[in-house]
């Protein structure tokens, strides 16, 4: 989100349904990408991102500029509402999320890229070490729990933990370099 775009948000807070559409216009094509990648499913995920913004909407007196970029903000909406999509009962016939490495990880995504300007995540996680990579990935990017992540992994719950802590210890700091 480029700095003259901040105040939409705080039109968006304000009630300023313009503003909302103004930031639906600018970003729904990147949140789109976002939520493609975890369901998989074009009617799916067209029905995410109309609640995506909905829950902008909603949500959007509880966001804190001090936490994070506007964009990073929706992204994660946009992941979180993808994610719970998923794993609702109608959806669940078997299908799981997918993972996300190949996209994560992959440069080439030049129109996200600039929308997400400086905090490029998938620079700052690919500098992470392997095991810390795969942590992030199976609970930021794939939604499993720290006990799912020890089912998977065959790791017991308290390495999981201790590394998941690390491995966020290890982001913060390459996220403080990258700026």
């Amino acid at each position: 989100m480029s700095v003259q775009d901040a105040p939409l948000i705080a039109a968006v807070q304000q009630g300023d349904q313009q503003a909302l559409a103004s930031l639906y216009d600018a970003y729904s094509g990147a949140l789109y990408g976002v939520i493609m990648r975890v369901v998989e499913r074009e009617e799916l995920a067209q029905e995410v991102l109309q609640d995506t913004f909905v829950k902008i909407w909603r949500s959007a007196s509880g966001y804190d500029a001090t936490k994070g970029r506007p964009f990073t903000w929706m992204m994660n909406i946009a992941r979180n509402t993808a994610i719970d999509m998923v794993r609702s009962a109608a959806v669940r016939h078997g299908s799981s999320i997918r993972s996300l490495d190949k996209d994560v990880y992959r440069t080439g995504h030049d129109d996200v890229r600039e929308q997400v300007g400086n905090a490029d995540v998938r620079d700052v996680v690919a500098k992470l070490k392997p095991e810390h990579r795969e942590l992030i990935d199976m609970a930021y990017y794939q939604g499993y729990s720290q006990q799912e992540i020890a089912d998977r992994t065959g790791l017991a719950l308290g390495t999981v933990k201790s590394r998941t802590r690390t491995a966020l210890l290890e982001l913060r700091t390459h996220l403080k370099d990258h700026r």
